[in-house]
């Protein structure tokens, strides 16, 4: 199963197949909803071109509803990477992206680096964006930091969410349910 697959590369730190392994888990989850999805070995057949990526995302998926050309309903950055300024890059290429849901993944070994992670995206990246083209991004982006953090109770335990708070330019942490 793709989520035990996700697990065993998390907690053995194997990024590169953490990744794969989480790629798995979120086409199938568009799909799942009916959204014609394209991620590398994913190739989407909804647009006219028809390929596994499009503008260098990791994941897009679409409404079934419209084909043809059509902006994307979501975008995802699975970043693998340990370094802050990589997972910078992903939220500002999410946030370049007209849609309806920004997703940015990322993974940080101790459960206490990831709300400074957070909060210096908000600083970092979104501050910079000026306040009236903040405000007016339609849709919703949410970072989700993995960790170690009750890593028993995966995946429940395992991800943190946080919404951007258009308004503030900050992330405002997801209540788990």
């Amino acid at each position: 199963m793709a989520t035990d697959a996700l697990r065993e590369a998390l907690l053995t730190s194997e990024l590169g197949r953490c990744t794969s392994s989480l790629t798995k888990v979120v086409v199938r989850t568009f799909e799942a909803l009916g959204m014609p999805t394209a991620a590398k070995s994913h190739r989407c057949t909804l647009l006219p071109v028809k390929q596994h990526e499009y503008l260098g995302q990791d994941v897009m998926a679409f409404s079934a509803e419209s084909p043809g050309w059509q902006f994307p309903a979501a975008v995802c950055e699975l970043e693998n990477s340990a370094s802050d300024e990589r997972v910078a890059y992903s939220l500002w290429k999410v946030l370049c992206v007209r849609c309806q849901l920004r997703l940015v993944f990322c993974y940080r070994a101790e459960p206490k680096a990831c709300l400074p992670l957070v909060m210096w995206l908000g600083t970092s990246v979104v501050k910079a964006i000026p306040i009236a083209e903040r405000a007016s991004l339609a849709g919703e982006t949410v970072v989700v930091v993995g960790s170690r953090d009750e890593a028993s109770t995966f995946p429940y335990g395992f991800f943190q969410a946080w919404k951007l708070n258009t308004n503030t330019g900050l992330f405002e942490r997801l209540a788990r349910e």
